[in-house]
């Protein structure tokens, strides 16, 4: 159990005055779109909710938004409970709602999932299917080897739900999806990348991930694996997620170590896959989220923007940065600073487009407070200002 939060956190101590002295001098010199809270420009977004921790809330982690047909926006989230904050503590799926395109939410928990797996529900994402279904996906884990992803449907907005479908039917063992990580392709196929980590003859949790694309073409009441995925020997891979590219590419995203994000194409819709090689978003053991922007075709990629070319941050969640990709991600424009704390710890975002605005959720704790899983942020910005940058 500690082995994984560990894995997940990655923390330890350094001295945080020196860290953001030193953060300051080497971004003043820099290109890097993480200077503009020190150059004077305006932020980009605003946090316009912050889940806490509170008496008997020890954590408020990742989750996911969809819009409902009355204009209402619903952001779902692992609420924990009890006194232990770790990935294996208790948690259910909480919902919030906004009535005014994201600028403001409910102030009261509504339960949409109870704890229904022995140890926790978590990792939610949404998704308003083709047909005008809410699919519901998240993780239920029982074990350190057994979790894995499960769906259910809703065909009355969001007000009750269908009992859970087992999305790993194939296999068994400790499967990771994260959240806000499931697709659904132009010809109606459902799409979700895992991470394998454990099986039930394993003794103990692998570090590095088994990683598979899980696919529905009955609008996920039934799912197929894809060929594993093949990854260099020597580099970490983890947490994978998936998005569409044009002429039918579908590019698999991978948490890696080595510095920088990998990446995985498939041809065939996700039947087989290429050997993951390193991407050119640099970053460090840390998850990245990329998706379309309906209005203008581009790719949106939320990521940490840190080389560990800076001492003080090497290694860190930090910060948390969004940037555009006109050409199918080959390259990368407009990027900016969503968060530069140096004491942040930032991660696991959700991307929701509304209108012209975008939500992001995203973890938020601070690493000197050792909340580093346990804070949820949801901020907003307009996509004008993000192109105008």
């Amino acid at each position: 159990m500690w082995y994984f939060l560990w894995n997940r956190v990655n923390c330890s101590y350094f001295p945080w005055k020196a860290a953001g002295a030193l953060l300051a001098v080497v971004l003043l010199g820099t290109s890097c779109a993480v200077n503009r809270k020190i150059s004077g420009s305006p932020p980009l977004s605003q946090v316009v909710l912050k889940l806490e921790p509170g008496q008997d809330n020890p954590r408020n982690s990742e989750g996911s938004f969809v819009t409902l047909k009355d204009g209402r926006i619903l952001f779902v989230y692992s609420r924990y409970t009890g006194k232990n904050a770790g990935d294996h503590a208790p948690a259910y799926l909480a919902g919030r709602y906004s009535s005014d395109g994201g600028k403001t939410w409910s102030g009261r928990d509504e339960v949409i999932v109870t704890q229904e797996g022995n140890m926790n529900v978590m990792s939610v994402s949404l998704l308003r299917l083709r047909n005008g279904t809410i699919a519901l996906f998240y993780l239920r884990k029982n074990s350190a080897v057994d979790c894995i992803p499960v769906v259910r449907f809703s065909t009355d907005e969001a007000k009750t739900w269908t009992t859970p479908v087992d999305c790993i039917t194939d296999q068994k063992g400790y499967f990771v999806l994260n959240n806000d990580r499931v697709i659904q392709l132009k010809d109606g196929r459902l799409m979700m990348a895992v991470a394998r980590h454990s099986r039930p003859s394993d003794a103990k949790w692998r570090e590095t991930g088994a990683l598979f694309a899980y696919y529905s073409d009955d609008n996920g009441k039934t799912w197929v694996p894809g060929k594993q995925v093949n990854t260099p020997a020597g580099i970490i891979t983890q947490e994978p997620g998936l998005v569409a590219l044009k002429r039918g590419r579908i590019m698999m995203y991978i948490r890696a170590s080595g510095g920088t994000q990998y990446v995985s194409y498939s041809n065939d819709r996700g039947a087989t896959w290429s050997t993951a090689t390193s991407y050119n978003l640099k970053s460090p053991l840390s998850p990245a989220t990329i998706e379309r922007i309906p209005s203008s075709g581009d790719l949106l990629a939320i990521w940490n923007n840190n080389d560990g070319s800076i001492p003080a941050i090497k290694g860190r969640r930090t910060p948390l940065t969004v940037a555009i990709s006109r050409n199918e991600g080959r390259s990368w424009e407009k990027i900016t600073g969503i968060e530069t704390d140096t004491d942040g710890w930032y991660c696991y975002t959700a991307i929701h487009f509304y209108k012209k605005s975008v939500l992001l959720s995203y973890c938020a704790g601070s690493q000197k407070a050792g909340t580093h899983l346990s804070v949820t942020d949801i901020s907003r910005f307009d996509l004008k200002d993000l192109y105008k940058r």
